[in-house]
């Protein structure tokens, strides 16, 4: 563990002040795995506590999408816009924590923030992610804690947030379809060693835009990122607080099927199949319990969302690839094109199959 100093290899001068205004003057730390994002982590330790350091540069990322901004607008200011991500706005990460936990669930606290230097010292919730834990515990356990997660923010929704600061929007049918274009975006060309055609993608556009209207309107807080590499196992605390959650900052409002999908069509991780049928039966009994659950409904949407998902993270790999200079995430690719392609065998995907087939033919065999 090294201290820090004003080394710009550990953190600047903005960063010890802010830990020195929070308490944390003189603390040791060392830098923490990242993501594929722009945000950095540091563990900073003081007097046998420890809490993390959370580095999201205001500057780093294209604007958030405006509460009021329409499809145009949204796209004329970039993808973080279209697809309603948060980007460089850290009230989203404070916020939805604060909701979380009001919820009681385990987000982080936050024990200071200042979102115009996009610093947050937060609490440590530890190493124990599921992906490192998942050998050594009872898989079932943990997936079904995970799962009881997800049930529980169905039954009773963590409050959506709505601050001057931070407004939690909808996960519409545009974010959802800005997401389904990254396939052919980035991971056709990739594949094609050239881009699909204009009228290519309009017709992919098409297809996709025409399944997304089918899907269950929004009626659930949504992380939009709960897997094995987001989700702490903490197993002396009791129910669904034993599943701690970070990187939730993407939260929207939308179909409640999508973080299923995302738990147990990880893109880093195999979930074995009878695991992930016996985790849907289990939430959907649960849902059942809590009353007012289409059980065919819910179906149809987790079908077309591992769809909507899969594409979405094959695009982005490959243009974490190919734009970003990071190789290593082509190492991904097979386990996503395998989950794509038996999500396109689901009924009511037959349009995309058939597309898939016709121009992606290895991606749909």
């Amino acid at each position: 563990m090294k201290r820090m100093t004003n080394s710009k290899s550990m953190t600047d001068q903005s960063h010890l002040d802010f830990l020195s205004a929070a308490g944390w003057a003189g603390a040791d730390a060392r830098p923490l795995a990242g993501d594929a994002s722009t945000r950095r982590y540091l563990r900073v330790s003081r007097n046998g506590n420890d809490a993390v350091l959370m580095i999201a540069p205001p500057g780093a990322e294209s604007a958030p999408c405006p509460p009021e901004a329409n499809v145009a607008e949204r796209r004329q200011l970039g993808y973080n816009a279209t697809a309603r991500l948060a980007g460089p706005n850290l009230n989203a990460f404070v916020a939805i924590g604060n909701a979380l936990r009001a919820a009681g669930l385990s987000a982080p606290e936050i024990y200071a923030a200042d979102a115009k230097l996009g610093l947050a010292l937060i609490e440590d919730l530890g190493d124990s992610l599921f992906a490192r834990v998942v050998d050594t515990v009872d898989e079932t356990e943990i997936y079904s804690a995970a799962t009881d997660v997800l049930a529980a923010m169905r039954a009773q929704p963590p409050a959506r947030p709505a601050t001057p600061d931070y407004t939690m929007l909808d996960y519409d049918n545009a974010a959802l379809l800005a997401e389904t274009e990254l396939l052919v975006d980035w991971y056709w060309p990739l594949m094609k060693d050239g881009p699909a055609s204009d009228d290519l993608k309009t017709e992919y556009v098409e297809i996709f835009s025409g399944l997304l209207k089918k899907i269950s309107p929004p009626h659930s807080l949504v992380l939009r990122d709960f897997h094995a590499e987001n989700l702490l196992w903490l197993p002396d605390r009791k129910d669904v607080k034993r599943v701690g959650l970070i990187d939730f900052q993407d939260g929207l409002f939308g179909a409640a099927a999508y973080d299923l999908v995302s738990l147990l069509e990880d893109a880093r991780r195999d979930v074995a199949p009878d695991l992930a049928a016996a985790m849907v039966d289990h939430y959907c009994e649960a849902a059942r319990n809590a009353g007012d659950f289409d059980h065919d409904a819910f179906s149809h949407d987790y079908a077309l969302l591992a769809a909507q998902r899969n594409a979405k993270i094959l695009g982005i790999f490959a243009r974490l690839a190919k734009r970003d200079n990071k190789p290593r995430y082509l190492d991904l690719l097979p386990r996503v094109e395998a989950h794509f392609r038996n999500d396109l065998k689901r009924p009511g995907m037959e349009p995309l199959h058939r597309f898939v087939t016709a121009h992606l033919p290895e991606l749909a065999s």
